[in-house]
């Protein structure tokens, strides 16, 4: 770099924290100080070597930027300003309810791909990012910027590795290591040798820099962008609250603006009034032309194709589905955590092993990297068992503040997994994914219905959550019948109807079970598939209701917040007799059969709860 751009990136730096410090207290509140640390960084990084179309955030071919340690969201925000992307005044909007300027960055803002804030979560984020880049051999770079408290995240070593095994030389981090969090010192303090051996022996390109030197900035950049085979990281020693001299290095500044007046005033003295630039700094724009921004579509997918005596598992059929949406839709896109020979992704590996992704055990990184993926246009399908999903719950929840187009399929849902025992079996992911903002959540009873509602979930914006259970169970759709989300199928009916039975998955098979013992007792009750448990089917549900009086629902899964409750809070207002069967006891092992007998949602309990009600 010459002198005159060196002068520049300095000056730029100070105009961020300037920015940051008027804007924190203009919102009288916020986290200047970690802005201060990153100031040099985000300034070398945006104004040096960032390729980005400002009035074309969306174009693939740009460079992406991450910024895991959200809550330094005002220097991100002056640094997109100063490059041009809206106007320095509206740095004064920040954390206002009218503003897109959140505490915290979110897609709300038109420059910002994912929403971060929770910790530990944006490593993963670019792993996903900088995969589908390898992968569609584009020639942009993702860069992550991370804070040294959220280095003691667990989500942060997982993204690490993956990133190492998948050899991403496309992906660049830098550390922000300023030896304060929020109540104490973080973990190692200022002991960058630390953090740096322990990404060197994941297999990163490490590097210790001086974190306000813009010159060391630069030649560690340099020489990241040309290492081949392995993703690399600057660790760089900064000071919290850079700049301020009653500030700098001090605890308890985390999360507190300067207040308005003498103080600010001390503060913005220290920073100077030097912040004219000797040479104009821009972000540069990507040198490949920007494609059209018109998706890549495909046809509708194969149909479902089971004899009608055939016994399918919807784990199985969800890999069937998988197959056909990869040949109909290049973007979709699949990931697992080491269980795809029992989620039966494995069958879109098969034939798309350049969209496949494995993970290994490492359910918050696949969360992560499909929420990545989703930012550049793709469509992940991320799977695993049900109750492993619990251990991303925090990367589903921001996924929904992220606006992401992810799919999660958890397979081995219920009791009726049998002999593994109650560690296996997902038995709160219903509540779970309903609890979720926006989610969309789907339960296929056979293959048909799975195939179905796979095809549905890639055609339904934002989170989709498809349950499949372990059992292999009869078809009981054609090939024709087509679902919808927020629908309900009504299997079994006649005009003297005395109860409904309300199940989706394996328990529907023993509602149909049921419903033949009733009616060898003369009592004919209505048997309905509620496929879609978020949107649930209302109307469906309410004119059972009134037409039968009684109402049964049963699920393989806890009474708290599945099936049952997403019924109950469509039918509010509503005069019934009403039963909730769902499983109630801490599970053992032992056969599917018995294990749903022993927790009261077999055929015979259902009969039984039927009968009870109407008695």
């Amino acid at each position: 770099m010459t002198p005159e751009t060196i002068r520049s990136l300095n000056a730029m730096a100070n105009r961020l924290r300037r920015h940051s410090l008027e804007s924190t207290t203009e919102a009288a509140s916020g986290h200047p100080s970690s802005c201060l640390s990153s100031a040099e960084l985000v300034s070398t990084l945006f104004f040096h070597f960032l390729r980005f179309d400002i009035q074309n955030p969306e174009s693939p071919h740009n460079d992406r930027f991450i910024l895991s340690k959200g809550h330094a969201a005002p220097v991100l925000y002056a640094a997109l300003s100063e490059a041009g992307a809206f106007p320095t005044e509206k740095l004064l909007s920040l954390r206002k309810m009218d503003s897109e300027l959140e505490g915290h960055p979110t897609p709300r803002n038109r420059w910002v791909d994912v929403a971060t804030g929770s910790l530990g979560q944006g490593l993963a984020i670019g792993t996903g990012m900088a995969l589908s880049s390898q992968r569609d051999k584009l020639a942009n770079r993702i860069f992550v910027l991370i804070g040294d408290g959220e280095a003691a995240e667990g989500s942060v070593w997982e993204a690490a590795a993956m990133a190492s095994y998948y050899k991403l030389d496309n992906l660049v981090a830098l550390l922000d290591v300023n030896r304060l969090g929020q109540s104490q010192a973080t973990m190692y303090g200022h002991d960058v040798e630390t953090y740096s051996q322990r990404f060197s022996a994941f297999g990163w390109h490490s590097q210790i820099v001086d974190g306000h030197s813009v010159e060391e900035i630069n030649a560690a950049l340099e020489s990241a962008i040309s290492v081949q085979g392995q993703p690399s990281i600057l660790v760089a020693r900064t000071f919290k609250g850079k700049g301020v001299s009653f500030m700098e290095d001090k605890d308890g500044w985390h999360g507190k603006p300067c207040a308005a007046g003498a103080q600010l005033e001390d503060a913005l003295n220290d920073i100077g009034d030097y912040l004219e630039l000797e040479q104009p700094l821009s972000v540069a724009k990507p040198s490949s032309p920007v494609p059209s921004s018109e998706a890549i579509l495909g046809g509708s997918p194969a149909p479902p194709d089971y004899g009608a005596d055939e016994m399918v598992a919807t784990r199985q059929a969800y890999g069937n589905a998988l197959r056909k949406l990869g040949a109909s839709n290049p973007r979709v896109v699949v990931l697992d955590g080491d269980t795809k020979n029992s989620t039966y992704s494995e069958k879109f590996l098969e034939d798309y092993p350049e969209r496949f992704v494995e993970c290994f055990i490492a359910e918050q990184a696949m969360v992560g990297a499909a929420v990545g993926m989703s930012a550049v246009g793709k469509i992940p399908f991320a799977s695993t068992f049900a109750c492993f999903l619990t251990r991303g719950y925090d990367q589903i929840r921001m996924a929904a503040i992220s606006r992401s187009n992810i799919k999660l399929c958890g397979s081995h849902a219920g009791v009726s997994i049998g002999e593994d025992g109650p560690s296996q079996m997902g038995l709160e992911d219903l509540a779970m994914m309903r609890a979720v903002a926006g989610s969309t959540v789907l339960y296929p009873s056979d293959g048909v219905s799975a195939e179905r509602l796979v095809s549905l979930a890639a055609e339904t914006a934002g989170i989709v959550y498809l349950r499949t259970t372990r059992p292999k169970t009869p078809i009981l759709y054609s090939s024709e019948d087509e679902f919808s989300v927020g629908g309900s199928r009504v299997l079994r009916t006649s005009p003297g109807d005395q109860a409904t039975i309300v199940a989706a998955g394996i328990t529907l098979h023993e509602a149909l079970t049921a419903y033949e013992e009733l009616l060898d007792q003369g009592i004919p009750v209505r048997v309905i598939d509620l496929y879609s448990i978020k949107p649930v089917d209302g109307t469906t549900l309410r004119q059972a209701v009134q037409e039968t009086g009684t109402m049964v629902t049963v699920e393989d899964h806890y009474a708290e917040g599945g099936l049952g409750d997403a019924v109950l809070g469509a039918l509010a207002g509503e005069q019934t007799r009403f039963r909730k069967l769902a499983v109630s006891k801490l599970s053992r092992s032992g056969g599917s059969g018995e294990l749903m007998e022993w927790q009261g949602i077999s055929s015979g309990a259902i009969r039984q709860a039927v009968e009870e009600l109407l008695a």
